[in-house]
C-alpha cells in the first residue's frame, strides 16, 4: 500500500514526513495536483465490474495505481497551471473541469486522509469554528463581525481599554499588483481608527487579551502537543517575527485538552493546530483553528510531530 502526498513542490514540511516515511520504507508517491493537466496524467474508470474508481496517476517522477493509496497526506496543493495559449474563458472552464475530475477522483479515494479537504473546509471557516469551539466549552474572545462603521466603532469602544484585535476572517488579504495574495497582520485599532470603508465588506473585530504567553497546541490523531511562545513584548501577531520567540513545550490542562479533543471530533479532523492566548491569570482563550496549519517552526516539537504523521499515515486502521 502506498501514501499519497499532496502538496506543492517545496514544501519544507512535507519533505520531513516523507522522510521519516521513507526511513520506515513505507512507500510514499508525491504530487502536486496544481501539476495537472500539464505534466500529470489521469485514467480512471468506475461502472459495474468495480466498485470504486480504478485507474492511475501518471507524474513526472513517479506513477500510482488509485486503489494502492492507503493513506494521503493533504498538505498544500498548488492551484492548477493551465496551458498558456488558452484564453481566459477557457481556461476558467479547463480549471474548473480539472478540479472537478482530479479533486473528484481523489476526494473519493477509501483511504485514511489528513485531513479530507471536505473536512478542512467547514473547519477553516473561522466563524464557523468559533462557535463549534465555544460549543465544546472552550474561551473565545468577544468578537464582532460587521460592515457597519457604527457598530464596529461602539464594539470597539466598549471595549476593556477601547482597543481591539482587527483580524482578517479568510486566510489571506487581498490581492496585491501582481495578483499575489498579501498576508494581512493582526493589528489593534480604536474606535477612531475605524472609517466608512468598513462598510465595504466583513470585518472582525476581537477584544483585546493581554497575555503571559501564547500556545501552539497540534493534534495529530489521539495526539496533543503543544508549546509556550515567549516574546519580550506582546506582539499583536506572532507571525510577524519569529526570531523574536522562545518555545517552550508544555501540557493543555485537562479541561482545555478535553474541549480540544471534542472540537476535533466535531468536524472529524484527524490533524489540527490551534493558537491560545493565555491571560497572566491562567485562562486559556483559543483565537484560531488551523486544520492545516505549520507545526515544524518548534524545535522541540518538530521530531514528535514528524513520528505522529508518520504513524497515523503508516497505519490506517
Amino acid at each position: 500500500m502506498t501514501v499519497l502526498v499532496l502538496t506543492q513542490p517545496s514544501d519544507a514540511t512535507a519533505d520531513l514526513v516523507i522522510a521519516e516515511l521513507n526511513r520506515r520504507a513505507v512507500p510514499v508517491v508525491r504530487l502536486d495536483p496544481g501539476d495537472f493537466p500539464e505534466s500529470v496524467q489521469v485514467t480512471a474508470r468506475i461502472g459495474a465490474r468495480h466498485s470504486g474508481w480504478m485507474g492511475e496517476l501518471r507524474g513526472q517522477h513517479r506513477d500510482v495505481s488509485l486503489d494502492e493509496v492507503s493513506s494521503v497526506y493533504y498538505r498544500r496543493p498548488s492551484p492548477h497551471r493551465l496551458h498558456p495559449g488558452l484564453s481566459d474563458r477557457d481556461a476558467k472552464w479547463t480549471a474548473s473541469e480539472a478540479r472537478a475530475g482530479l479533486g473528484g477522483l481523489l476526494t473519493a479515494l477509501t483511504a485514511r486522509w489528513v485531513n479530507h479537504p471536505h473536512l478542512n473546509t467547514p473547519a477553516g471557516v473561522k466563524p464557523h469554528a468559533l462557535a463549534i469551539a465555544a460549543r465544546c466549552g472552550l474561551a473565545v474572545p468577544d468578537t464582532l463581525i460587521t460592515n457597519d462603521p457604527a457598530a464596529a466603532r461602539e464594539f470597539v469602544a466598549g471595549l476593556p481599554g477601547g482597543v481591539a484585535a482587527y483580524k482578517t476572517i479568510g486566510t489571506t488579504g487581498p490581492a496585491g499588483t501582481g495578483g499575489e495574495a498579501v498576508a494581512v497582520w493582526t493589528t489593534q485599532v480604536r474606535a477612531d481608527d475605524i472609517d466608512n470603508s468598513v462598510a465595504l465588506t466583513a470585518h472582525q473585530f476581537q477584544e483585546w487579551i493581554t497575555t503571559a504567553y501564547e500556545v501552539r497546541l497540534t493534534v495529530v490523531g489521539p495526539k496533543m502537543f503543544a508549546a509556550e511562545i515567549h516574546t519580550p513584548t506582546q506582539l499583536a501577531d506572532v507571525r510577524t517575527d519569529y526570531a523574536a520567540h522562545t518555545y517552550t513545550p508544555c501540557d493543555a490542562p485537562a479541561p482545555i485538552a478535553a474541549g480540544v479533543r471534542r472540537l476535533i471530533d466535531a468536524f472529524e479532523l484527524s490533524y489540527a493546530a490551534m493558537d491560545f492566548l493565555v491571560s497572566p491569570d491562567g485562562t486559556w482563550t483559543l483565537v484560531d483553528l488551523n486544520p492545516n496549519g505549520q507545526w515544524a517552526y518548534i524545535p522541540a516539537l518538530r521530531t514528535p510531530i514528524t513520528h505522529a504523521l508518520a504513524d497515523l499515515l503508516e497505519d490506517p486502521a
